[in-house]
C-alpha cells in the first residue's frame, strides 16, 4: 500500500511539474518552453506558406515534407502531454486553445488520406494568442477580458441589429427586382438581396447595378443608409467598452486551472474562480 502511495504521489508531481512547464509562464523553465514553442509555431507558419508556392515546393519537396512531419510530431507530442498533465481531460479538449491545438496537428495526418489538408496548419498561428501571458502581459490579457465582455453585452442589442438590417435588405431587395427586373440584371429576389447587401455595406462590387432612374434614387438612399448603419455595432460595443473600464478588473494571472483549464485568476488567487479547486 506504502509503495502505490509513494508511486501516486510520484506520478502527481510528475503531472504537476509538466502542467507548470506547459501551462504557466511564470517560471524559467515554462517561459522558455513557451518562447521555443512560439518560435516553433512561427517556423511552421511560414513553412506552410512556403509549401503552397509551386516552384519552391517542386525544388524542395522532399524536404518540406521532412520538416512538415517534424513540427507535426513534436506538437504531437506537446498535445499528448498537455493531456496527461491536467486533472480533467475534457475541459481541457473542449478549450478555446484545446481546440486550437488539436486543429494545429490534424491536418497533417488527414493529408494522408485527403490531399491539400495539410494547408490549414496555418491555423497553427491562433496559438500565438499565448504570447500575451507568456510575456506577462497581464494588463492586456484585463484589457482582452475588457473587450471580450463588451462583445458578449452587446450580443442583444446586436442581435437586434443584425435582424433589423435583414429585414432592411430583403425588402429593399425585393422592391429593386419589382423595379429594375431581369432586363437590368436583377434575375431574381435573392440576386437582388446580394445586390442589396453589397450596396448597404458600401462594398460596391458593380457586378450588378441599377439602371434606371428610379432605381438609382432607391441605390443612392440605400448607399447613405449604409454610412449610418455601419458606425451603430461600432457605438454599441464602444458604449460597453467604457462601462467595462469603470468596472475594471483586478490585475489577472498567467495561471491556468489544472481541473477545469480556464484562465482569468486574480493574481493573488489560491482556488480557481470557476470550479472552486486550489490552483
Amino acid at each position: 500500500m506504502k509503495r502505490k502511495e509513494d508511486k501516486y504521489k510520484a506520478v502527481l508531481r510528475f503531472r504537476n511539474k509538466i502542467h507548470e512547464i506547459i501551462f504557466e509562464a511564470d517560471t524559467k523553465s515554462g517561459r522558455l518552453f513557451d518562447i521555443i514553442l512560439f518560435n516553433s509555431i512561427i517556423a511552421s507558419v511560414i513553412l506552410v506558406s512556403l509549401d503552397s508556392v509551386e516552384s519552391i515546393r517542386k525544388n524542395n519537396e522532399e524536404l518540406l515534407i521532412l520538416l512538415e512531419w517534424f513540427f507535426t510530431i513534436l506538437f504531437s507530442i506537446e498535445y499528448i502531454l498537455r493531456i496527461i498533465s491536467v486533472r480533467k481531460v475534457w475541459p481541457y479538449l473542449f478549450s478555446f486553445y484545446g481546440i486550437i491545438d488539436f486543429l494545429s496537428i490534424v491536418p497533417t495526418y488527414l493529408s494522408l488520406i485527403m490531399p491539400g489538408s495539410q494547408y490549414f496548419l496555418v491555423l497553427r498561428d491562433l496559438r500565438l494568442l499565448r504570447i500575451f501571458r507568456v510575456l506577462k502581459l497581464s494588463r492586456y490579457i484585463k484589457e482582452g477580458y475588457v473587450l471580450w465582455d463588451a462583445l458578449m453585452a452587446s450580443r442583444p442589442k446586436i442581435t437586434v441589429f443584425l435582424f433589423t438590417v435583414m429585414i432592411v435588405v430583403v425588402n429593399i431587395g425585393a422592391l429593386m427586382y419589382v423595379i429594375e427586373g431581369e432586363e437590368n440584371g436583377f434575375t431574381s429576389i435573392p440576386r437582388s438581396i446580394y445586390w442589396a447587401i453589397v450596396t448597404l455595406t458600401t462594398v460596391g462590387f458593380g457586378d450588378i447595378h441599377p439602371k434606371t432612374t428610379l432605381g438609382q434614387t432607391l441605390a443612392s438612399i440605400l448607399m447613405i443608409l449604409g454610412y449610418g448603419i455601419i458606425a451603430v455595432p461600432t457605438g454599441i460595443v464602444s458604449a460597453e467598452i467604457v462601462q467595462g473600464k469603470q468596472q475594471k478588473k483586478e490585475n489577472i494571472s498567467t495561471q491556468t486551472c489544472r481541473w477545469c483549464s480556464k484562465e482569468g485568476h486574480d493574481i493573488d488567487a489560491v482556488y480557481c474562480k470557476y470550479c472552486g479547486k486550489k490552483i
